[in-house]
C-alpha cells in the first residue's frame, strides 16, 4: 500500500501578471465526508475543485497517533487518510490488516457550546449527544445482535456489567450510583474473520466522577478472563519510537494461556466520558485493527 502525506492547502494570493512560472501545486486533500479511509491512491476521493478549497479552514496532519482533519463550517469533519505506519503503535508493515472506517465527523454543537478541552472548557465536558461520539462500524462488518441496545443505542447498567465477572458487578453498580453516572451507549460489530468489537461510552456528571471509575484499567475483572496485562505489541511499538502523549489510553490484553478466544480491552479517558473497547477473536485478536479502533475512538472524544 502506498504511503500518503496530506498537507494543508496553500493560502490563495493574487499573483502579478507576467510573474515567474508557478511552483509545485498543493497536494490534493481528501474531501470531507467521503468514505476514503486508510485509502490507497486508487481508493481516495477525487481532489476538490479550487473553489471548494476555500471552504476548508485548516488541515492538520497526524504526526503519530493524530488523524488528518479539516474543519468545515461550525462542525469539524475528519477526512481520515493514511498516516505513517511506523509512527502509530502496531501499524508498521504493508498490508497490515487495518479496517476501512467511514469518514468521521465531530457533531455540530449548539451556539455557544465549547468543544471539549477548548480553552473555555478545560474540564473536557462534551456537549454533543453521546451516540454522536461513538465510532462508526467499519466497512464489511455486521451489527452485533448480542448487544442489548435500547432506544438510541442506550444500554442499561446491568447490560454493560455483563462484560464483567459476576463477583464485581454489584460493586461497580454501586460506584455508578455514587459517582454520578448519567448514561451508557454502545455500538458493536463482527468482522468476516470473526473479530467481535463492543464499544461503550459512559458519560458522568464531571471529569472528576469519570476519573473515579474503576472498571477500565489493568485491574478490571473481565468476564471469563483470568487476568489482563499491558498489550505487548502496543508497549513495544511505543518504546521503539517517538510518539505523542497517549497517556489517556490504556491498552490491555488477556494473559496467556487463553481459552478459545483472546480478549483485548482499550480504555479511553476523556473529560466527563470514559470509553471501554472490548475486542475478542477465536485464537488471537489482531493488533493492528484493535489499536486502530482504540485510537480512532480516542480521537472522536478529544
Amino acid at each position: 500500500m502506498t504511503e500518503q502525506t496530506t498537507t494543508g492547502a496553500a493560502p490563495e494570493t493574487a499573483a502579478p501578471e507576467a510573474a515567474v512560472a508557478p511552483g509545485p501545486q498543493p497536494q490534493p486533500q481528501p474531501a470531507p465526508g467521503t468514505d476514503a479511509v486508510w485509502a490507497t491512491p486508487a481508493e481516495a476521493a477525487p481532489a476538490p475543485a479550487p473553489k471548494d478549497r476555500r471552504k476548508l479552514f485548516a488541515a492538520l496532519r497526524w504526526t503519530a497517533a493524530v488523524l488528518v482533519f479539516g474543519a468545515v463550517g461550525t462542525g469539524v469533519a475528519y477526512g481520515i487518510t493514511q498516516p505513517e505506519r511506523a509512527d502509530i503503535p502496531g501499524l508498521s508493515t504493508e498490508g497490515d490488516g487495518r479496517w476501512a472506517f467511514p469518514a468521521l465527523a465531530k457533531p455540530t454543537l449548539a451556539p455557544g457550546a465549547a468543544q471539549p478541552f477548548a480553552e473555555d472548557n478545560p474540564d473536557g465536558i462534551h456537549y454533543a449527544g453521546l451516540t454522536q461520539l461513538l465510532l462508526p462500524a467499519p466497512q464489511g462488518s455486521t451489527p452485533d445482535s448480542t448487544l442489548k441496545l435500547e432506544k438510541d443505542s442506550v444500554v442499561s447498567v446491568d447490560a454493560f456489567l455483563e462484560e464483567y465477572e459476576p463477583t464485581v458487578r454489584e460493586k461497580l453498580k454501586l460506584g455508578f450510583t455514587n459517582d454520578g453516572l448519567r448514561q451508557i451507549v454502545a455500538r458493536g460489530w463482527t468482522m468476516p474473520d470473526g473479530t467481535r468489537t463492543r464499544i461503550y461510552l459512559l458519560r458522568f456528571h464531571a471529569s472528576g466522577f469519570a476519573d473515579a471509575f474503576e472498571g477500565c484499567d489493568i485491574n478490571m475483572n473481565v468476564n471469563g478472563v483470568n487476568r489482563l496485562t499491558a498489550d505487548d505489541a502496543w508497549s513495544k511499538a511505543k518504546a521503539a519510537q517517538s510518539t505523542p502523549d497517549l497517556s489517556d489510553l490504556t491498552v490491555l490484553e488477556e494473559v496467556p494461556p487463553v481459552g478459545d478466544e483472546q480478549v483485548k480491552v482499550g480504555c479511553v479517558q476523556a473529560g466527563d466520558i470514559r470509553a471501554a473497547v472490548f475486542q475478542t477473536r477465536k485464537g488471537q485478536v489482531a493488533s493492528v485493527p484493535f489499536h486502530q479502533t482504540v485510537i480512532l475512538q480516542n480521537q472522536l472524544l478529544h
